[in-house]
């Protein structure tokens, strides 16, 4: 714990990361009775990624310019916890941190937004779409050649005001991010996983602690969803097991059923025209070795030309 006598929360300031953590502080409150209201203090920290938000992520360090400050003051004892994204966090875990507990996860799927077009497929020819996520980009260029994708960083607000703004025909979110803004109105379409497979881990809130801070490790354990949790081991030994990036333009989702873990995954080459995709299963108390095992057969599709951007 923190030499405060409150617990404290450290989160971006986005509205997007308020909400995550606020939706973290209630489950927190309504499964300890040791926490009140006044206990608990959300504590906003600036990243890099806030900061440099007209720059790719690879430009400016990659998946951990969201969380590095965050960390930093982690192990400096200064919060108690740490709230991020799941698809935020790089696949090493910073030395004397962990996430052993994550909430239960939300829609992973990606929506469709514009206020020209009911649904993807009417987007007129040389339509621009915005997203700042490689993977979307291939997927979306597999789905239509036709279309112009332009690269687009910012929050939620920020981007839809752009699509308001007629800057872009229509923009590619994260629907789990939308709904928990309440921003489900806006959505024209959502796109089922055959036509595009979400980011690893995304929907998935992921909360670290310090790895000797018992007394917070056993408070998360309770609001840990397990299912999540061992889905997310298998997606991020994928990740792990190809060297991916926030550059590498990879899908993955598993999913947990009667015990068995079910990995779905997809690798785009370098020039995103290739699609090479694998899927396995197994029990869930193999979840990372089932990852590692779909990473190292993605990376045998793709072949010796095969390079992962972004590192």
């Amino acid at each position: 714990m923190t030499d405060s006598k409150k617990f404290i929360i450290g989160s971006r300031g986005s509205k997007l990361s308020l909400a995550y953590s606020g939706y973290v502080k209630n489950l927190l409150l309504k499964s300890n009775s040791q926490f009140d209201d006044n206990s608990i203090e959300i504590k906003i920290i600036k990243t890099s990624g806030d900061i440099f938000q007209n720059k790719r992520i690879s430009e400016i360090g990659g998946k951990g310019v969201f969380c590095k400050q965050i960390e930093d003051e982690l192990l400096d004892s200064k919060i108690d916890l740490a709230v991020h994204s799941l698809k935020d966090l790089p696949t090493k875990m910073t030395k004397g941190l962990c996430v052993n507990a994550v909430v239960k996860r939300n829609d992973p799927r990606d929506a469709f937004l514009s206020y020209s077009s009911k649904s993807f497929n009417e987007l007129k020819p040389q339509s621009k779409i915005g997203t700042s996520s490689f993977r979307r980009q291939a997927q979306l260029n597999l789905l239509r050649n036709d279309i112009k994708i332009i690269a687009m960083r910012g929050n939620i607000d920020t981007r839809i005001k752009k699509l308001k703004n007629q800057e872009f025909d229509a923009i590619v979110l994260s629907l789990a991010g939308l709904q928990m803004l309440n921003l489900e109105n806006e959505v024209k379409e959502v796109f089922n996983i055959d036509q595009m497979l979400p980011a690893i881990g995304q929907g998935v809130i992921a909360l670290q602690c310090r790895k000797d801070d018992q007394k917070t490790l056993n408070t998360l354990n309770v609001i840990n969803d397990k299912e999540t949790y061992y889905c997310i081991e298998a997606e991020r030994a994928l990740l792990e097991a190809i060297g991916g990036d926030c550059d590498t333009a990879i899908g993955g989702l598993a999913k947990l059923s009667n015990e068995k873990i079910f990995l779905k995954s997809e690798l785009f080459s370098n020039d995103g025209n290739k699609k090479f995709e694998f899927e396995s299963a197994g029990h869930f108390k193999e979840a990372k070795e089932i990852g590692y095992k779909v990473g190292k057969e993605l990376l045998k599709k793709a072949g010796s030309n095969f390079t992962v951007q972004g590192n």
